[in-house]
């Protein structure tokens, strides 16, 4: 299984561009932090950082922060409450306006299990405050529905594929965009995770191709005792 992701990562890295410089001819790359941090039976801690490129580690396009205060019904239902903040460059290869997001976020996420699949549903309701070059000020109502669907393939493996739908409640067009890709998950330790996938982002005018190298580390503060 190393030596397949190791192939996956070679071929991901070494494509080459021919032809207009334009960001559907580039393979970009998203460095992914994500944490969950139990604070008690009950409640947990949600952290992420992202840093996205249009390029393999060049050509800036976003970097996001996201907080959130998660709360467990059950082991198959939760709900999240949160804030994120993001800035991003909004044109490839060329000077333009910079945008610059604060958010609010409110997950619904349910899991079911069929035989070895584990499905996971994310429902997330977004209000956006959106500041372009600190002058415009917009505010938009986002609706995300996210499904993960993961089957082991080992003690430490386990292979998923995703997709994900975004609305814009606030246009007249209220699709905005879709994600839909494959990757692997290694779990290193109880507290560590890795993760690499590929996925293409389609919108109506344009479809980009990313790979995604994630760290996902999970903690658990519920049982400490001073």
């Amino acid at each position: 299984m190393k030596n397949i992701l190791f192939i996956l990562f070679l071929s991901f890295t070494c494509i080459k561009t021919q032809g207009q410089k334009l960001p559907e001819n580039n393979l970009g790359t998203w460095y992914m932090y994500n944490g969950s941090h139990k604070l008690s039976e009950k409640y947990s801690l949600k952290t992420m950082a992202h840093f996205r490129y249009y390029e393999l580690a060049s050509e800036f396009q976003q970097e996001i922060y996201r907080l959130g205060l998660n709360y467990t019904f059950n082991p198959k239902t939760n709900i999240t409450l949160g804030v994120s903040y993001a800035s991003a460059d909004v044109a490839y290869d060329t000077s333009s306006i910079n945008l610059y997001e604060s958010r609010f976020y409110e997950d619904l996420n349910l899991k079911s299990n069929w035989n070895k699949f584990t499905a996971k549903h994310r429902f997330r309701f977004e209000q956006r405050f959106i500041h372009k070059d600190l002058n415009t000020n917009q505010f938009q109502n986002w609706l995300r529905y996210d499904l993960n669907i993961s089957y082991p393939l080992s003690k430490t493996w386990s292979a998923y594929v995703f997709n994900e739908i975004f609305l814009n409640l606030n246009s007249h067009k209220r699709f905005n965009q879709n994600w839909l890709g494959v990757g692997f998950l290694h779990k290193w330790n109880k507290n560590i995770k890795l993760k690499l996938a590929y996925f293409q982002i389609k919108t109506p005018n344009i479809v980009l191709k990313r790979v995604q190298i994630g760290l996902v580390i999970n903690t658990d503060f519920s049982k400490k005792t001073i």
